[in-house]
């Protein structure tokens, strides 16, 4: 859906008669820009390792939204006590015992029933959200030992477009409006060459618009 309305052209500096062609384009490079699907309220999954000793993890995509019907952002959570990957903990034992709370023997449970596939569902009424930094802080399980992997699935995004991303929508669409062809670098007909020089559609303006938006674990 683009984030601009006809109604709202001139409101932000385009013209009445634009083209709505030109605001869909600017609408989907900045989806790409923030690298999700839309910035509208969108659900979405992610699996994630938890650092060991941490029971906590910080969400790719921001604000967290509350769908229509929904008391929560979080719709699922799944965690599990997998093997540690290479490289992760050199002992794993010697690791959860050092923690004044953990002993061989749990962790030796733990280690033998952390199978790969083993997920259970969790209560996501247990799950602490910080709604301002997308954060999540995850209970332990029934043997006192925290998780360190989980997959949640939750809703994110904005359910009014702010002025900073129609502005930013309104720039993009004016940058493509002023580069010829678009795509043409350069063109040489006989002994007249034409060059057009022009910085990307998404200027350092319209970046910095964009930057409480972009995901960011996400590369």
């Amino acid at each position: 859906m683009p984030y601009l309305l006809p109604a709202e052209y001139e409101a932000f500096g385009l013209e009445a008669k634009t083209p709505d062609a030109w605001i869909a384009l600017a609408s989907s490079l900045i989806d790409a820009h923030c690298k999700r699907n839309s910035l509208q309220v969108t659900q979405y999954t992610e699996r994630m390792r938890l650092a060991e000793g941490c029971q906590s993890a910080r969400l790719s995509y921001r604000p967290l939204a509350v769908a229509s019907g929904a008391s929560s952002p979080l719709v699922s959570v799944r965690v599990r006590y997998c093997k540690p990957r290479r490289g992760e903990m050199l002992d794993p034992l010697a690791s959860l015992a050092s923690l004044a709370s953990f002993d061989t023997f749990q962790a030796s449970v733990a280690m033998a029933f952390g199978l790969p596939g083993s997920w259970n569902t969790l209560d996501a009424a247990s799950v602490d959200i910080n709604m301002s930094a997308a954060e999540l802080t995850f209970p332990l399980n029934y043997l006192g030992i925290g998780f360190n992997e989980a997959e949640i699935t939750y809703t994110a995004g904005l359910a009014i477009i702010p002025g900073a991303v129609k502005t930013a929508c309104a720039q993009i669409a004016r940058n493509a409006q002023a580069t010829p062809a678009l795509n043409v670098k350069s063109n040489r007909v006989d002994a007249v060459q034409m060059e057009y020089f022009s910085g990307v559609l998404i200027d350092a303006e319209s970046q910095a618009l964009l930057r409480p938006y972009v995901a960011e674990r996400l590369g």
